[in-house]
C-alpha cells in the first residue's frame, strides 16, 4: 500500500459503541473475544457489547490467565433501554447445554451464532439515539458447515450482512500491513466463476474500494486489477476474460475519475502492491486475493464487507476447532478488526456530522452505503 495517506484523528465528541459476535461457541471465537477484551489499550477505544455466552468468555480467560471485567446480562432481561457502561457487557444468550462436547461444526453452534449476529444487525440498524444502537459489528468466526447444518441458506457473514442491510453492491474487501485487496467474487466454486464474472462484478470492488480508500483518509487511491488467466490471457491467448470483461470495467472506472490500472497477472501485481506502488488490488476471485493477504499478514489480517449501510469488520481466521479451548489462539487479528471497526465509525460520525452541518452528503466518505446498482 502506498503511504500517501492523511491523518484522521478519532473525534474526541464520539465514543463509539462496538458489538463484538462471539462466533461459533466451540471454536476460538470465546478466547480471541475474551484475551481482546482484557487489553486495556482495546478497551480504551470505545464501548463494547458482546452477543454471546457468558461462561465460555469467562473460561476462556481464566485459561489465559487474565481477569474477566464486564458486566453480564441475561439475553431475556435486556431492558428496552439498555444503555453500555463504561466496562464491555455481555449478552449471555446462555444454552451452554445445547452444545456438543466435540470441537466440530454443529447445528446448535450454528443456531447460536446466526443468532449472536442476528440481533447484533438489528441493533446496528437502530436509528441514531437509540439507547441499544450500535456504530459498528465485529464478527467473531463462525463455521459456515455449522451454518448450513442449521438449515440457513447463506454461505457466511457477508451474504447475511447484505441481505438485511437490503444492499444492492457489497463486496469482501481485506486489510494487511501491506496489502488491501477487494474481491470481485467471494464464496463461489472456482468452476463458477468464468460464468460469474461481469463487468458489473469487476466494475463494483473499484468503485467500492475507490470509496472506502477515500474514507480511510487516502486522497487519490491507486488501484490495480488482477487478470483471471494466466499471464492475464496473453491477449486472448489463454482466455478472452480481460478483453471481454476486466478491461470494460476498468475503463468506466478511469471515465469516472478513478485511477485503476490493470488487467495485470495475477502472479506478480502483489509484488508490487506489497512494496507500497498500490493501495488496492482488485482480485478475480477468493484464493487468488487471500492467499498473498495471508501469507503476508496472517495474524494482523481483518475483512471487511463495504457496501453496507453499517460498519461490519471480522478477524481474518476461522473457527479453529483443533485448537479451541488450548489457549493457543492469537487476538491480534481480532484486536485489528477492532481497532479498524473504531476508525470506520470514526468516520461515519464524520460524515453525518458533515451532512448535518452543511446539508450535503460527502461520497468520499460514504464507501459503506452505496447502494444503487444491481445486486450480485
Amino acid at each position: 500500500m502506498t503511504t500517501h495517506e492523511t491523518s484522521q484523528q478519532p473525534n474526541a465528541r464520539f465514543e463509539p459503541v462496538i458489538a463484538i459476535t462471539m462466533g461459533d461457541p466451540m471454536g476460538i471465537g470465546p478466547e480471541v473475544v475474551a484475551k481482546a477484551l482484557c487489553d486495556p489499550a482495546i478497551l480504551r477505544l470505545g464501548k463494547f457489547v458482546v452477543y454471546g455466552q457468558n461462561q465460555p468468555l469467562v473460561d476462556a480467560a481464566d485459561r489465559a490467565g487474565m481477569r474477566p471485567f464486564w458486566f453480564r446480562i441475561a439475553k431475556e432481561n435486556i431492558p428496552a433501554n439498555r444503555g453500555v457502561a463504561a466496562e464491555p457487557v455481555v449478552l449471555d444468550y446462555g444454552h451452554e447445554d445445547s452444545l456438543p462436547h466435540a470441537h466440530a461444526p454443529s447445528r446448535a453452534g450454528g443456531l447460536l451464532s446466526k443468532a449472536f449476529v442476528e440481533d447484533a444487525i438489528a441493533d446496528a440498524l437502530r436509528p441514531v439515539g437509540d439507547a441499544r444502537r450500535v456504530d459498528a459489528i465485529v464478527t467473531g468466526p463462525i463455521s459456515k458447515e455449522s451454518w448450513s447444518v442449521a438449515g440457513f441458506k447463506w454461505p457466511g457473514h457477508t451474504e447475511l450482512f447484505a441481505a438485511r442491510c437490503k444492499a444492492t453492491r457489497h463486496t469482501m474487501l481485506f486489510e494487511s500491513p501491506r496489502l488491501r485487496v477487494a474481491l470481485a467474487t467471494a464464496h463461489v466454486p472456482l468452476m463458477d466463476i468464468r460464468n460469474m464474472l461481469t463487468i458489473g462484478r469487476v466494475f463494483d470492488p473499484i468503485d467500492l474500494g475507490y470509496n472506502y480508500c477515500r474514507q480511510l483518509g487516502i486522497e487519490k487511491p491507486k488501484i490495480a486489477v488482477c487478470g483471471l488467466n494466466p499471464h492475464a490471457g496473453e491477449n486472448g491467448l489463454f482466455g478472452d476474460e480481460e478483453e471481454r470483461v476486466i478491461s470494460p470495467a476498468i475503463e468506466i472506472a478511469r471515465r469516472n475519475g478513478i485511477d485503476v490500472r490493470g488487467p495485470f497477472p495475477g502472479d506478480t501485481i502483489f509484488i508490487d502492491a506489497a512494496a507500497g506502488k498500490w493501495d488496492l488490488v482488485v482480485a478475480m476471485y477468493h484464493d487468488q486475493g487471500l492467499i498473498p493477504v495471508k501469507l503476508l499478514g496472517f495474524d494482523r489480517a481483518v475483512n471487511i464487507t463495504i457496501g453496507l449501510s453499517i460498519v461490519r469488520t471480522s478477524p481474518d481466521h476461522g473457527t479453529a476447532f483443533d485448537i479451541a479451548k488450548k489457549n493457543l489462539a492469537s487476538p491480534n487479528s481480532m484486536k485489528a478488526a477492532i481497532e479498524l471497526a473504531v476508525k470506520l465509525a470514526h468516520a461515519k460520525f464524520v460524515q453525518a456530522t458533515h451532512a448535518k452541518e452543511h446539508g450535503v452528503k460527502d461520497p468520499a466518505l460514504d464507501a459503506l452505503s452505496f447502494e444503487d446498482t444491481d445486486a450480485e
